[in-house]
């Protein structure tokens, strides 16, 4: 029913984008941890697996290994889609034998994409070609534009309906999380939600209270620089 790239970017960000013909899927299936790693649940979806996986990640436990634990003690695993990827960027996936076609998982440096219910494997292919090929984008731009090209190589057979993105880079809270539960064309609305968000949500992030900063910035002549000061310098890259 779902189809998602997960990916550790060259900065240690990570990140999750996925699109489905089912009502909110960013609710259940994408799950990332700063300084971790990031997964994605689907197909008859296991929430339960987000948290242990992890855990496991954070102890340094291989991606392929903890696949194994999980899926092992799972009656349900053959219904189960997974992938996940891990701080070296080592990614790994299971597609149960019971997932519906057309369904399977690709993996290339850095990143995993997994998908079931699908007009095909070109789906998959054409999300990681994308992913590849516009290394120069965002971190989160790149994720929207690689689960784009998956839609328009044919996307979840059954048609349209929800997206998400979710990003975590530094702090134990996300850098981005935007979902589209219900919508004629989801991932399109994705994308103007996130340039919607480059405005002044991702500028006034960067003055929360972080790792670095405890108290973050408060003085809101400060936060009103910070955010000109972002424009500017998107300004000057696109030109």
């Amino acid at each position: 029913m779902t189809w998602s790239l997960i990916a550790r970017d060259s900065s240690g960000a990570f990140g999750v984008a996925v699109a489905s013909k089912f009502f909110a899927v960013g609710a259940l299936c994408p799950h990332a941890r700063s300084g971790v790693g990031a997964l994605a649940t689907q197909a008859l979806v296991n929430p339960l697996y987000a948290a242990p996986a992890l855990d496991a990640l954070a102890q340094g436990l291989a991606p392929a290994a903890i696949i194994e634990r999980l899926t092992s003690a799972d009656e349900g695993r053959d219904h189960r889609q997974l992938h996940l990827i891990g701080m070296n960027g080592q990614a790994a996936a299971h597609t149960g034998s019971a997932c519906i076609d057309w369904c399977g998982h690709t993996a290339g440096e850095g990143y995993s994409v997994a998908g079931n219910m699908l007009a095909g494997p070109q789906v998959i292919e054409a999300t990681a070609r994308a992913y590849e090929a516009n290394a120069s984008l965002p971190f989160a731009e790149r994720l929207i534009v690689a689960l784009a090209a998956g839609e328009a190589a044919g996307g979840d057979k059954r048609g349209k309906q929800a997206a998400a993105l979710l990003t975590y880079t530094t702090e134990d809270y996300c850098a981005l999380d935007i979902r589209v539960d219900d919508h004629a064309e989801p991932i399109q609305e994705l994308r103007r939600l996130y340039d919607k968000s480059l405005e002044r949500y991702q500028p006034f992030s960067t003055c929360l209270p972080s790792r670095r900063s405890p108290a973050g910035v408060t003085d809101r002549a400060v936060i009103e620089a910070e955010i000109t000061r972002f424009h500017a310098q998107r300004s000057g890259a696109a030109q």
